[in-house]
Formats: C-alpha cells, structure tokens, sequence
C-alpha cells in the first residue's frame, strides 16, 4: 500500500510517501523535511504536494496516512494532525497516529528532543526499538537515563553526554505505524500528545474598566 506520512511536531515538518506491506521492508518513495519554524500551516500542504509529486503519485493513489502526535507545541501538533485527518477524510482512507519520538532513531536509545522552557521530550526504547518508558518532559539535569541519546545535540552539555543527531523520518513513521497499518481494527484514535498545557490559556478573572 501507499502511505502518506506527516509530522509537525519539531521545528522541521515531515511530509513523505512510502510503500508498505506487512513483512517487508518499507520503500521510501519521496521525503521532504523542511525546516518550519512556527510555519507549518504554511509550509504543510506544499510539502505533502511536492512528495506526491516527488513520488509519481497522486492524492488518489493513497491508501493510509500516517502522522506523529507528538509531543509538541500546541499550534504544531493540531496543524499536522488536522490536516492528516481531513485528508483521509475526504478521501475515505484509514489515518493512524503515532508518538513521533518512536520515530526518532532505532534500536536502544533514549530520544530527547526540544521541548522549550528549557526542557526536554524524551522516551526510552529497548534493544528491540519498543519504547520502555515515556513520553515525557523534563529538565535535561533531571533525565536520570544512561542512554546512548539521540535526537537534539543541543542538549549534549545539559545532559552530560552526547546526543548524536536524529530527526523525524517518514521511514519511522510507518515503522512505527505498522501495527495499526495491519491491523486497522487496532487503529487508536487521533489524540494529541500536549503534555502541558498551552502558554497561552484563557484569564482566569475579569479585569474591570474603569469609567472615565
């Protein structure tokens, strides 16, 4: 089958179409990573048209989609998990959701990537790539995890040892996905990893005006 995979939920949207059968190794057919900022609604919708494009590929010869559900910022992750949903609503095809960090690396590792606040998402994964704990946030000081690390080198110094670089794949995605992919029965509902609450939250009080 065909497999569109998306994913917001780091600084560097994800858009890419794979082939994939259970059992055999997954095709990356085309990948675009595209470093977004805060633009992901922007930069999204070009990013999925350009892999189909990349891939000789339409909208229509899709068969699933995939997208990361973080963790991440609020506005990212409600951009690509939206947007995976009206696409395979629209087309009536099966839409999986996945903790991006699963994403991240294989093997036995722990992923650590940006969570701001000066802090850090990270999960655990075993020598088979399960993930063993987490997600979760934390202060890199304050991650009492041995590793190997990867994901964000930024965090090398906080956490005491080194972070080689990982990001987001479309090829971990679907690995990641696959359970879902063959079995659809299985498929979980589309729920956003926050794991905080937003920055911005409504006023908790009224501030009364003054009449001049």
């Amino acid at each position: 089958m065909f497999v569109l995979a998306l994913d917001t939920a780091t600084p560097t949207l994800v858009a890419g179409v794979a082939r994939w059968a259970a059992g055999q190794d997954t095709e990356v057919l085309a990948e675009r990573a595209v470093p977004s900022g805060n633009r992901h609604a922007e930069l999204l919708t070009p990013s999925i048209q350009d892999a189909l494009t990349d891939a000789g590929l339409t909208m229509a010869d899709l068969d699933a989609v995939v997208t990361g559900l973080g963790p991440g910022p609020y506005t990212g992750l409600r951009v690509g998990v939206v947007t995976a949903a009206a696409l395979a609503d629209a087309r009536g095809l099966p839409v999986v959701g996945v903790c991006s960090l699963d994403a991240i690396g294989s093997g036995a590792r722990t992923v650590v990537t940006d969570a701001r606040r000066k802090e850090v998402y990270w999960a655990a994964y075993g020598a088979d790539g399960d993930r063993v704990e987490g997600p979760g946030v934390v202060r890199p000081e304050e991650l009492d995890r041995p590793g190997p690390f990867v994901g964000d080198p930024a965090f090398t110094d906080r956490l005491g040892a080194p972070v080689t670089r990982a990001d987001v794949t479309t090829a971990g995605l679907v690995r990641a996905a696959a359970p879902q992919l063959a079995d659809r029965s299985s498929a979980r509902p589309l729920v956003p990893l926050y794991l905080r609450r937003p920055d911005a939250t409504p006023p908790t009080t009224i501030k009364a005006v003054s009449k001049a």
